[in-house]
Order: structure tokens, then sequence, then C-alpha cells
């Protein structure tokens, strides 16, 4: 059951996004793909997972597809519709490039869309997340996202929202929006929601190949280096995150040695080809950053002051509230944890709901030995984390608090 789970979930996108080419339709993509997995589910345990497992699932879907169509019409129109797969009449024209995924991504990301569509709708036809799961991302209640998506759905099919990518001339007032939405991907699969899961390879993995197709397409387009080398050189790291027992491991503590070297070579080259345009962007910056990171032998060689100079340049082009604390906790490296807590401690109203903010608080107080008062923050962040891995992590910092 497992295994079909997780098939299925590494695969949906690609059969959701393949079945709308040739049908039109999401709602009917969408459904034929769940079909399918009820299908998978009764014949995989009883004769093994197929060897090519994503095949297998886009040809059951169509084939459901086209007997729901076949079975609920009556009208010429919707007959011709069934036999599409036999049809050689060319399709409408799909964009620059041909990539079922990326079109999904440019349909998910419309700008008539409003932003947290976007988002759900990228995370539940491309990442394959369930609704509860996105509404956990989200945290908004499961009932209210299930809305949010189908209104979102309804309004691509109303307002006749192309399944394309955008002309090369409109590619770039568009990209924006869809590189937000490929780094909000790469995050949950970096740091998963999904219960139980700490981190989902399988969309950290559709991030970066979504990034390459969109920096082959745009190379011209500085941020979309910039993000491309922000999450190679975030996933370099990720062998090293996690434990044996399963618990997060902080980047002063992980074994460098198992993070990803042609990875970090890869991301350094892009952060060295977005400094020699001269155009800095927000993903370029935080690239910048991670390379400074990965640059460093060991935590202690870290050079933090140039890594507090970037997020100062990234408060600049892109304030936030985020952005200070991670501004703060390079300072606090600098200048010590009094001031980096001074500063922290500024942010309070804004990221009270943010865990890590209370984390690094928490953090803070220990290193100034206010051990109640870190107990506490430990505590107002567990409240706020459903990841394993961090949860587990924090707990025991708290407890070793408690042992102190």
């Amino acid at each position: 059951m497992d295994v079909v789970e997780r098939v299925y979930r590494e695969e949906f996108g690609r059969v959701v996004a393949s079945l709308t080419r040739r049908f039109g339709s999401i709602d009917v993509a969408e459904d034929a793909a769940g079909e399918a997995l009820l299908v998978a589910l009764e014949k995989w345990p009883v004769d093994g997972v197929p060897p090519n497992p994503g095949a297998w699932l886009t040809t059951t879907a169509a084939r459901k597809a086209i007997d729901k169509i076949r079975r609920e019409s009556h009208r010429d129109a919707k007959h011709q519709a069934a036999l599409m797969i036999e049809d050689d009449t060319p399709h409408e024209p799909t964009g620059p490039v041909e990539d079922d995924r990326l079109r999904m991504v440019f349909t998910c990301c419309h700008p008539a869309l409003a932003p947290e569509a976007r988002v759900a709708l990228t995370l539940r036809l491309l990442g394959g997340l369930t609704v509860a799961e996105i509404a956990q991302a989200f945290l908004v209640p499961e009932t209210t996202m299930a809305q949010r998506i189908t209104r979102a759905k309804k309004k691509i099919a109303g307002a006749g929202i192309p399944y394309r990518v955008p002309s090369l001339e409109d590619l770039p007032e568009r990209v924006a929006g869809v590189l937000a939405v490929v780094y909000l991907v790469f995050n949950e699969g970096y740091l998963s929601s999904a219960e139980g899961t700490s981190v989902r390879d399988d969309l950290t993995t559709e991030a970066i190949r979504l990034g390459r197709i969109l920096r082959a397409l745009l190379p011209q387009v500085p941020e979309v280096t910039g993000l491309l080398a922000l999450m190679l050189l975030t996933e370099a790291r990720r062998p090293a995150r996690i434990s044996a027992d399963g618990t997060l491991v902080p980047l002063p503590e992980q074994d460098r040695g198992a993070w990803s070297r042609p990875l970090i070579q890869e991301g350094h080259a892009l952060v060295r080809e977005c400094l020699a345009t001269n155009r800095p962007g927000r993903y370029q910056l935080m690239a910048a950053i991670n390379a400074v990171h990965t640059d460093a032998r060991a935590a202690a060689d870290t050079d933090w002051s140039q890594i507090a100079a970037l997020y100062g340049q990234l408060a600049a082009i892109d304030p936030s509230p985020i952005v200070e604390l991670n501004r703060a906790v390079a300072v606090a490296e600098l200048d010590g944890p009094e001031v980096g807590l001074a500063l922290v401690d500024r942010l309070n109203g804004s990221l009270s709901g943010y865990h890590p903010f209370h984390a690094t608080r928490a953090d803070l107080l220990r290193r100034l030995g206010r051990s109640a008062e870190s107990r506490s923050a430990y505590d107002a962040a567990l409240a706020l984390i459903d990841n394993p891995a961090e949860t587990a992590y924090l707990t025991r910092r708290r407890d070793q608090l408690a042992l102190g």
C-alpha cells in the first residue's frame, strides 16, 4: 500500500498534466488519475508494481477518462473528445516548450487566479498533495482549501485560461509568479507539512526539474538562474539534514562531508553567473547567502559579515520580517546573542505565528543562560509545527534545558 501511494504521488503531476493536454479538462484529468489510483491499489499488491508505473497510471487514467466521457455524454462533441487518443488532428498551440508539467505550472500560476490559489493548485496538480495536506500547509480548514481549489479550477474553465506556456514575448512578466510557486513547491518538499513526513524528495526533485526547464527557456533572466542556484545549494545539504533517528540536524551541526559536491559546484557556478550580470534580485541574493554557507569548510569558518551584508541587500530590495529575522541571526554571530535578541524581539508582532521566530528566540535565550524563557520559546515554536524532524530537534533542545 505504501509503495503504491508513494509511486502514485510521485507520478501524479505527470499523469494529470498529460491528461489535461489530451482531454482539455483539469477536472477530467484529476478524476481519472484518482480512479487509476484505485485500480493500482487493487492490482499492484497482487501483480507487483509495473516496470514503468508512470506510463501504467497514465494509460489506465486515460482509459478511465474515455470511459467516463462515453458513459456520461451522448453529444457528438463529447464522443469526439473520447476518441482524441486516436485523433490525428493537431492540438491547439501549447507554447514554446514541449513539456506538459511546465504548461500546467503556467496554467496554475495564471495572473487571473488569486496568489494563494496558484500555490494550492500547483501543490495539488503538480505535487499530488491531498487537499488536507495543502490546508495544513496554509493553516486553513480543509473545507476552505477545497472551496479555494474548486473555485480556481472553475475560473480556469470559465475564463478559458489556456493550458500553455506563454509566448516568448509574454514570458518575462509572467515568470515572477511562476518562480514564487516553484520555490514554494520546493520548500514543501524540503520541510514537508504532510503528516508523518519530514522531507518529500519528489517535490524537491520536481521543483528543480522545473527550474532547469525555466532556465533553459529564459537564460537571460538572472532571477531564474538565481532560483535554480538557490534550490541546488539547498538540496545539496539534504543528505545531512536528517539524522538516523529522524531528527533535524541544524546547519552548524551537519556533516559537511555528506553534502553533495556536484550540486554545490553547479550552484556556485550559477551564483557567479548572477554576480556577473549585476542585476541583483531576491533569489540571487538568497542563493549567494547559501553559497557563503556551503563555501565554508566548517561552521566556524562561515563568513557571517558577508552573510549579514547580503541580508542587508535583500532587506533593501525585498523587505520582510523574515529577512530581518535571518539578518538578526547573522548579527548575533557577529556581535553576540544579546544584540541579536534585541533585533529579534522587535519582530514579535509580525512573526508571532511563525515558528522559526520562536525557535530563534529560544536559541538566543539559551545562549544567554535564560533557560526558563528559552523553554517557553521552544514550547511556542513546537505548538506551531507538525514536521516530525523539526519537532524532534526542538523537543530535544528544550529537554536539554530541562536537564540543565
